[in-house]
């Protein structure tokens, strides 16, 4: 009977846990209404926590319990965007921005420094007029 009961005992404390975790991933994975400036879980906001653990409690999953929010408030409750339609571009963006800087910096660090400079040299050689405008900046000295 003691094992029993000590099985109970530590299955409950196992399922308290899996509870609580659950319950912090979903306020992880949810704005803060009040306010929408950080999640549920770093604003602290007690009435959606307090609801948050109640559906926990009936037996919501995390999906069931995030379709209920963005059915009451929208899309913006949700702490990151779906993938999905014109946010893959918030997804995707950040992606291509990074690889396009990396292949940018990497081209201008493999180009040589002389053909830099004989570009510069070949162009001044190229004004129209440079001899009336050395003649005069002379005069004016």
């Amino acid at each position: 009977m003691k094992r029993i009961i000590i099985i109970i005992f530590l299955f409950s404390f196992v399922l308290a846990d899996e509870k609580n975790k659950l319950i912090i991933d979903i306020e992880q994975s949810l704005m803060a209404t009040c306010c929408w400036s950080g999640t549920v879980y770093d604003h602290g906001n007690k009435e959606m926590e307090i609801e948050i653990a109640g559906l926990v409690q009936t037996g919501k999953s995390k999906p069931e319990i995030l379709n209920y929010y963005t059915d009451k408030y929208g899309e913006r409750v949700l702490a990151s965007p779906l993938a999905e339609g014109f946010n893959i571009f918030a997804w995707l963006a950040p992606i291509f921005i990074s690889i396009l800087s990396f292949i940018t910096i990497f081209l201008y660090i493999r180009t040589p420094k002389g053909i830099l400079k004989a570009n510069i040299n070949t162009k001044d050689k190229k004004i129209k007029h440079s001899d009336q405008i050395e003649r005069e900046l002379k005069d004016l000295d």
